[in-house]
């Protein structure tokens, strides 16, 4: 007789992500590892008088979800902001607005999040005068979906210092208008900060601002806040089947509150935090990567990761482009770094045997980033190193065998191309330009050249839910007819949930599959995920996560 589970899984449909063993009707849990996958009635030899047993009721069950690029700290703490997505114009803007300014008497900052480029309609800009008419008396500001442009009122603009302009590096700019006075568009972290120190939420930030850490000891209050802000997190995390993620913003700070979480017995997700590498470092600064890959190795909670910054975001014209934008014929936008630049960081990250993850959208800044890893595999030699590039909404037919070749890992996000989830396909199509609308968002044309290909949300810029990302790499559609096709199989975008995710932070070995020896990380769903319509996935809802065999979440 085996030795009695803590937990079995029964009566459900198991999609294993294990080729040798695809589908199976219960698992058996022990001692926070999967023990038994196959037949209902063979788990039945795993039940003890302790056994807690789940009828999943026909459900389907996964591994359970790896969000492999994530905001959590942040996140979390814009739960509360006031949410605008699908708002549009400037009346059903002001309601909201103005009820939410009632709601929160007490705020430093109204902030609004999900702020879409045309919320006046297309080609009419949000300007400081539009929100002055709605709040003029309150620091007001908004955020775009892509958290790369802030919309600021006069008050804010005046508090932060900014009204009169600032000097900023490139890629970032407080706009200003043909009277000298900034227009209330703030572009990139750096014209952005003033106006979040108002708000005193710059602890929830420095992981991506400055990659740094508090400027003084919190004092306990603020600790026990701060906890409480990246306990929401994890909490909104593992409802949504969640177990693991990948932040993609990180200081010390946010690893020294996980670990404090995790000894109290509250960490409900294992997460990856990296040291985030600003243009204003040097190299040297890379041996705090070092010390935090050393001090931060274990199934729940690592490090390992150096994150960059290599260009903006389309919608803003901050992306980086090899041609002109297609609506501004005199514009590429900034990289953050020139190639040299990249290229002696990239080869000192990898010399020090850490993962590099670079944030790169226009196909001139993803170039540079491909030729950096290549650099860094001659200086030092090829290994597995599987340095990925975060986003690539654009990339060219001469790079495209590339990530292959190079062993690099293109992570993307189904819920990001123009059209999907409700997006406007303007301004962002017009941007790109027809003639690169084939080799944007290329998810499919990339994997078809044997790259790994991962998929995450990029929460909060788009809602985290992995089963809405599934259904968006399903159903994608085309821009045009004559486009290649991008979507996924159902199997295919699960897989960049699970066994990618598990391949990205090289633990493909302990997770991402469903099998014995396997973390006991797992999903259980309200119905058959492969029964449903594609168009209807989004209704299939997690029930049940379980991370390290301990329930975390149950509807």
């Amino acid at each position: 007789m085996p030795t009695p589970a803590d937990l079995i899984v029964t009566n459900a449909r198991v999609l294993t992500m294990d080729e040798g063993a695809p589908r199976a009707e219960a698992l058996a849990v022990k001692d926070g590892e999967i023990t038994f996958v196959g037949t209902a009635s063979d788990a039945a030899a795993w039940t003890g008088p302790d056994t807690r047993v789940i009828d999943a009721k026909g459900g389907s069950v996964l591994p359970g979800f790896i969000e492999s690029h994530v905001h959590l700290f942040m996140g979390a703490a814009e739960l509360v902001h006031l949410q605008l997505f699908g708002v549009h114009g400037l009346e059903a803007l002001s309601e909201a607005l103005t009820t939410y300014a009632a709601q929160r008497p007490d705020d430093k900052v109204l902030f609004g999040q999900s702020c879409d480029y045309t919320i006046l309609g297309v080609g009419q800009p949000l300007t400081r005068h539009h929100l002055d008419r709605i709040v003029a008396d309150r620091p007001v500001a908004l955020v775009a979906p892509d958290h790369h442009t802030m919309w600021a009122n006069t008050k804010a603009l005046e508090m932060a210092g900014l009204l009169h302009g600032k000097a900023c590096n490139p890629g970032n700019e407080v706009v200003v208008g043909a009277d000298g006075l900034a227009t209330g568009e703030l572009r990139e972290s750096e014209a952005m900060t003033p106006v979040v120190h108002l708000a005193g939420e710059s602890r929830v930030r420095l992981g991506i601002q400055t990659g740094g850490e508090p400027d003084r000891r919190p004092t306990p209050e603020e600790w026990e806040a701060d906890k409480a802000i990246m306990r929401r997190g994890l909490d909104y995390a593992a409802s949504h089947g969640i177990t693991s993620f990948h932040n993609m913003d990180g200081n010390l700070y946010q690893l020294e509150i996980l670990a404090e979480i995790e000894k109290e017995g509250g960490l409900l997700c294992r997460a990856q935090i990296p040291f985030h590498f600003k243009p204003f470092m040097t190299l040297a600064d890379l041996e705090k990567a070092s010390r935090m890959a050393q001090d931060y190795r274990s199934e729940w909670v690592s490090s390992g990761m150096v994150k960059v910054f290599m260009d903006g975001v389309l919608d803003s014209g901050t992306a980086h482009m090899i041609e002109p934008y297609g609506d501004m014929p005199d514009w590429r936008g900034e990289p953050y770094f020139s190639d040299a630049e990249f290229a002696e960081l990239a080869t000192e990250i990898d010399r020090r045997g850490l993962q590099i993850a670079v944030h790169a959208i226009g196909d001139a800044a993803v170039r540079t980033v491909l030729d950096g890893y290549e650099a860094a595999a001659k200086a030092n030699g090829r290994r597995d190193s599987r340095h990925r590039i975060e986003h690539i909404e654009v990339t060219t037919d001469a790079d495209m065998p590339r990530y292959a070749d190079l062993g690099v890992i293109a992570s993307m996000q189904p819920p990001h191309p123009p059209g999907s989830m409700g997006l406007p396909l303007e301004p962002t199509v017009s941007k790109i330009g027809r003639d690169r609308w084939r080799l944007s968002y290329a998810w499919r044309t990339i994997k078809n050249t044997g790259a790994h290909v991962v998929f995450a949300s990029d929460w909060p810029v788009s809602p985290i839910d992995p089963i809405a990302g599934i259904q968006a790499a399903v159903v994608r559609k085309r821009w045009a007819d004559d486009l290649p096709d991008q979507a996924f199989s159902l199997h295919e975008a699960i897989a960049g949930y699970t066994v990618e995710g598990a391949y990205a932070e090289f633990m493909e070995h302990r997770k991402g599959r469903l099998k014995p020896g396997y973390l006991a990380d797992i999903v259980v769903l309200s119905g058959d995920i492969e029964a449903v319509a594609p168009e209807a996935l989004h209704e299939v809802r997690p029930v049940v996560t379980i991370c390290g065999g301990r329930v975390t979440y149950r509807a």
